[in-house]
């Protein structure tokens, strides 16, 4: 609790040790397990340091290499720099690594309450389209199993979203049921295409359909520079411009997917979430979207019934960036009831000052909003009770 405020946050991640994929992948993918590459180990220190500036101190930045190539498309070095250095100046403190107990301890710093938390090595290592199916949905259970026991250190305060794979839809279903008979109630997926499938082709209808039924909350939650169709891939090569890109355009273009596939037309009792893409493309985006259907309802009048924008209001979730400009305004104009918040800590996008920028933003927001993104519209959005 903070100032007084129950605080969930509801997009925080883990770090996975490479070790864990061997530990957790079944016997016949355990050779071809993810692993480690040491860049440019030819290089003396001060050779990085001349090349790469004060932050090419860490003396070792591997890359996460799967079948002889990086898991990410397009990540620089100096991109791997930046990140490892922020995720090492996080722990260094501690003198560990990002354990249960280190998330526990930063919660309890900050005055959260619970986190439900994402993947980060598996938003690249889940999306490498053409990967094998079977092998990708091995992967996704692995990483889920490996998260069950990371969350048993305080399983109401740390909080799993269970991780899937697209490659392979007909075991969706099947998978679904499987992460909902831990107790977990949201999965995460990417809102791109995978094997030239977007989220509305008929092969994914059980899945969404078995989501519904179990009331299990889907979060979309991009990842930069992962190995699928990514809008900005095609036109940039750095981290920088994929992920300021990437976030945004993918939720955009997935939202209007779900709309005009009929999938949130099928599903009304569905709950998605639209995560760590800011919240300002919002208004714009629902008038866009309204307005093309005041003029252009009548070729998917057959999957969209009403304005998009109370589809919506109706069923969808989005997480705020509390620095971001424009919050007040889409308060005023959506209202409170479909906006969450989440720190994506321990990520390079944010500092370890977002707590803080989320409780100023009582200059601007009433009481009962702010009490509504920091815990009730989480607890909703995740099916929580209390």
């Amino acid at each position: 609790m903070r100032e007084g405020l129950r605080i969930l946050d509801s997009d925080r991640h883990v770090i996975e040790p490479i070790e864990m994929w061997k530990e957790y992948l079944p016997p016949e993918y355990k050779s071809g397990a993810p692993y480690e590459e040491i860049i440019a180990p030819d290089e003396t220190l001060e050779q990085r340091l001349a090349r790469l500036g004060p932050k090419g101190m860490l003396p070792i930045t591997p890359t996460l290499m799967l079948d002889g190539q990086a898991a990410w498309n397009q990540l620089t070095e100096r991109a791997m720099v930046e990140i490892a250095w922020s995720i090492a100046q996080r722990t260094v403190a501690y003198g560990q690594g990002i354990t249960p107990s280190h998330h526990l301890r930063t919660m309890e710093q900050t005055g959260m309450d619970a986190a439900f938390l994402y993947p980060t090595m598996g938003l690249g290592l889940l999306r490498i389209d053409g990967m094998e199916p079977a092998r990708a949905t091995a992967f996704a259970r692995a990483y889920n199993h490996w998260l069950r026991d990371f969350c048993r250190a305080d399983p109401e305060r740390l909080r799993a979203v269970g991780a899937l794979c697209l490659h392979e839809p007909e075991v969706l279903p099947g998978e679904v049921e499987h992460i909902a008979s831990f107790g977990w109630k949201a999965v995460v997926i990417p809102p791109n295409p995978v094997g030239g499938r977007t989220l509305a082709h008929p092969a994914y209808e059980p899945f969404w359909s078995t989501c519904e039924r179990l009331s299990i909350a889907v979060s979309l939650h991009e990842g930069s520079n992962v190995r699928l169709p990514t809008a900005g891939a095609e036109r940039f090569t750095t981290r920088f411009a994929h992920n300021a890109s990437s976030h945004p355009l993918e939720h955009m273009l997935a939202f209007l997917t779900l709309i005009e596939g009929g999938v949130l037309e099928r599903h009304p009792r569905l709950r998605v979430g639209f995560f760590e893409s800011g919240c300002s493309w919002l208004p714009y985006w629902l008038w866009r979207l309204d307005n093309s259907y005041q003029f252009m309802a009548g070729e998917v009048a057959e999957n969209v019934r009403m304005k998009p924008s109370e589809y919506f209001r109706r069923q969808c979730f989005i997480a705020i960036e509390p620095e971001e400009p424009g919050i007040s305004e889409v308060v005023r104009l959506l209202g409170p009831d479909n906006l969450l918040f989440g720190t994506d800590y321990p990520h390079a996008d944010h500092g370890d000052d977002i707590v803080d920028h989320m409780m100023g933003l009582r200059a601007v927001l009433p009481e009962d909003a702010l009490r509504k993104l920091l815990w009730d519209n989480p607890a909703r959005y995740y099916g929580l009770s209390g």
